[in-house]
């Protein structure tokens, strides 16, 4: 299968970027390094271009039913311009993707989801769009998106909107004009816990608004980031990433999802994931830090103090904000309460670690 490009790969590739294959694209990992980029979203502000995701605009009366139909939070409590963060249960007890649900108004959304996973949850949600009425877009090949990330990112946009970005809600969005385009998504979300927005523009305006974003964040330090920051920097939020901390196999339960699990309405598993949240289940996600000095990766295995297996990391990295190895990993429930102790076993050796309450990084 050839790989994907984004509209504004060229660009990339006039900064420097190493481009690596990323979910069927092209994608820039880093263009300086990945500590400096990180560095630079954490304390000040940076671009990612993030365009490979997927978009999914769901209009009619029977919109907000379906998305009730294949999503295990609460949609009913959107208003115009807030945005949730939910997932799609598999009718397996697993996880079709994770995704945030914006309400532009009652009877329309938009859904926005992984880009390794864009023709799977389209295929996933039409099969129930015919017991409702409604009519559904895939817009993610004319949608570009960039995340402006870091503590200075409304200072940095603010020139280019009218919209009031310092007033704006965590989770809420408004369609505005920006950059001298009109009807633009900016939305006060992101991936990094960093704080700052993500802008949604049509393929057309996206070289403009990039270069205007480039041009007002000059002040302020703003370069282009990589996915390879994109990574250490929601690791150290403990976000979870699909494909590695949540999959097709995964219990949302077990993945730590029961706060965007609501029973007020009926969803596909709903009665496999009350019966588990009532009952307990047998691993638990956690995160935790090493005491010992070395680096996590994904697929080790955790152990207990014997070397005895007790679950394996699905995320790992040395965090750059803290100086140490942190991960994210499936352990049994006895081990998964903070402060416990376990090991990660790397190579022959057992690297001592302890569970600890999430965010790694606090803001």
């Amino acid at each position: 299968m050839s790989l994907k490009q984004v509209p504004l790969h060229h660009i990339h590739q006039q900064l420097g970027a190493k481009i690596v294959p990323f979910a069927g694209f092209e994608m820039p990992v880093r263009y300086t390094s990945d500590l400096d980029e990180h560095h630079t979203v954490r304390n000040g502000v940076g671009i990612f271009d993030v365009s490979h995701m997927g978009e999914f605009i769901l209009k009619g009366d029977g919109a907000l039913g379906l998305i009730q139909r294949v999503s295990a939070n609460d949609a009913s409590l959107l208003y115009d311009g807030k945005v949730q963060y939910s997932y799609l249960p598999n009718g397996k007890g697993g996880i079709v993707d994770d995704l945030l649900v914006y309400r532009i108004s009652d009877v329309e959304y938009m859904l926005v989801v992984n880009a390794s996973n864009i023709e799977k949850d389209w295929n996933w949600i039409s099969q129930y769009a015919p017991d409702y009425d409604v009519t559904m877009t895939n817009i993610s090949d004319g949608t570009c998106l960039f995340a402006v990330q870091g503590p200075l990112a409304a200072k940095a946009l603010q020139p280019l909107t009218k919209a009031d970005l310092d007033a704006m809600e965590y989770y809420t969005f408004e369609k505005t004009d920006f950059a001298g385009c009109a009807n633009v998504i900016v939305s006060a979300t992101g991936y990094t816990g960093a704080g700052g927005f993500e802008i949604y523009v049509s393929n057309d305006q996206a070289e403009s608004v990039w270069e205007a974003i480039t041009e007002a964040g000059e002040a302020y330090g703003l370069k282009p980031i990589g996915l390879g920051a994109r990574d250490t920097l929601r690791l150290e939020m403990g976000y979870n990433l699909y494909g590695n901390d949540i999959t097709d196999e995964t219990s949302p339960i077990e993945a730590g999802l029961g706060w965007v699990t609501k029973f007020t309405h009926d969803f596909v598993d709903a009665d496999v994931l009350k019966a588990q949240k009532e009952q307990g289940v047998p691993r638990k996600l956690v995160g935790f830090e090493l005491l010992d000095r070395g680096v996590p990766r994904g697929h080790y295995e955790l152990t207990d103090a014997d070397g005895n297996p007790i679950g394996e990391v699905t995320s790992g990295t040395q965090s750059p904000t803290l100086g140490k190895g942190v991960g994210l990993g499936y352990v049994k429930t006895a081990y998964s309460k903070p402060g416990s102790e376990i090991f990660v076993k790397v190579r022959d050796r057992l690297l001592k670690a302890q569970v600890v309450k999430l965010p790694f990084v606090k803001k």
